[in-house]
């Protein structure tokens, strides 16, 4: 009895232990299933937030396919019109050299007949004076004969001859009369071709200055969009202006190292858009600087046109180091001259301090 006792009492000792570790394991399993769960749910977020990433990057790609396919279009018609433009202007050009050669043509024939026209307008006075005086002479005859009643025979031949005479220089007068207003006439004529000419002329310059406008848009529509609304940059009118203060410092002529990003990226746009321009269009791009109107004088500056000329000058170098063609740049100082107001106070003073950009003809 004794033994039995102790054995149901180590039983009952051992059960509540086991009971104990089953529960600490499914405690551990549930843990576990929960841990589980969250690492699914959350992995599943992940891939729902990469699949909406991938799908956005798809749209984005296929927005900016689209993109360079109506950019490579706008390309091809640029080229397409820089073309026809190109062979229209080379047309236009001959026509223009063909109408000066007409002019000068016609400039030489209406000098001979103006020429010719004063010739007959003396020939005409000599003849009027030939016929007065001859008017004048079978006056005095024919009344000599009249007051003396026996004319001879003579004196009546030699007044036939004169009024033959005179018949004859009427008849030469008539003619050139007639010469003269043949001559006044081809030479109105002569005179409304020459100013035909000269309007068709005046319309191939406007062409040719059209064309240059429309290259000039594009050039500032190219250098808004790599310089962009900075502070200090501007266009006014048909100028792109830099405040000096964004180039240079104050009193000085040399680069900021600051403003080499800035001038690079015009010079990118120039020599870009130097290859769109037909090589006939003889164009220039004008750098022009140009002071407030407070007075400098230094060693190395004695006024404001020193200053202006020298700054002008030094973009002009470094635009030749970027690779723009020498003789398509223009360097000129305006000093304080050209302001663009005339008011004195601190910002006023600072809007006048400036280098301007303008694309022209030379």
């Amino acid at each position: 009895m004794a033994a039995l006792s102790r054995r149901n009492r180590n039983r009952a000792d051992i059960w509540p232990g086991f009971v104990d570790a089953l529960a600490s394991l499914l405690m551990v399993i549930i843990f576990l299933l929960l841990v589980f769960v969250l690492a699914q749910f959350f992995l599943g977020e992940a891939l729902s937030g990469r699949d909406s990433a991938l799908k956005k990057l798809d749209r984005e790609v296929a927005e900016l396919v689209d993109m360079l396919a109506l950019e490579r279009n706008a390309n091809t018609k640029l080229r397409s019109d820089v073309n026809r433009m190109s062979g229209e202007l080379q047309a236009s050009i001959s026509e223009g050299d063909r109408l000066k050669l007409e002019i000068e043509d016609g400039k030489a024939e209406v000098s001979r007949l103006v020429g010719d026209v004063v010739k007959l307008e003396a020939l005409k006075k000599q003849l009027e004076a030939d016929i007065g005086k001859l008017a004048t002479e079978i006056d005095e005859k024919d009344k000599a004969l009249l007051a003396e009643q026996d004319l001879s025979e003579s004196a009546r031949a030699e007044v036939a001859m004169l009024n033959g005479q005179m018949g004859q220089l009427r008849d030469q007068m008539a003619a050139l009369n007639k010469a003269l207003g043949a001559a006044e006439t081809k030479a109105k004529d002569q005179n409304a071709q020459i100013v035909s000419l000269g309007k068709r002329l005046n319309a191939a310059l406007a062409s040719k200055v059209m064309e240059l406008s429309a290259y000039r848009s594009e050039f500032f529509g190219r250098l808004a969009k790599i310089l962009g609304a900075q502070e200090g940059i501007e266009i006014v009118g048909d100028r792109f202006v830099f405040q000096s203060e964004v180039l240079f410092a104050s009193g000085e002529a040399e680069l900021n190292i600051g403003a080499y990003d800035q001038l690079r990226g015009l010079a990118g746009t120039i020599i870009d858009l130097q290859v769109q321009i037909p090589a006939d269009i003889d164009w220039v791009l004008r750098v022009d600087g140009h002071t407030d109107r407070v007075p400098i004088r230094n060693l190395q500056f004695a006024s404001n046109w020193e200053l202006s000329s020298a700054r002008a000058i030094s973009v002009v170098k470094f635009l030749i180091e970027q690779g723009v063609p020498a003789k398509r740049l223009v360097a000129a100082g305006f000093g304080e001259y050209q302001p663009l107001t005339t008011a004195t106070d601190p910002t006023s003073l600072t809007r006048n301090r400036r280098i301007e950009l303008k694309l022209t003809q030379r």
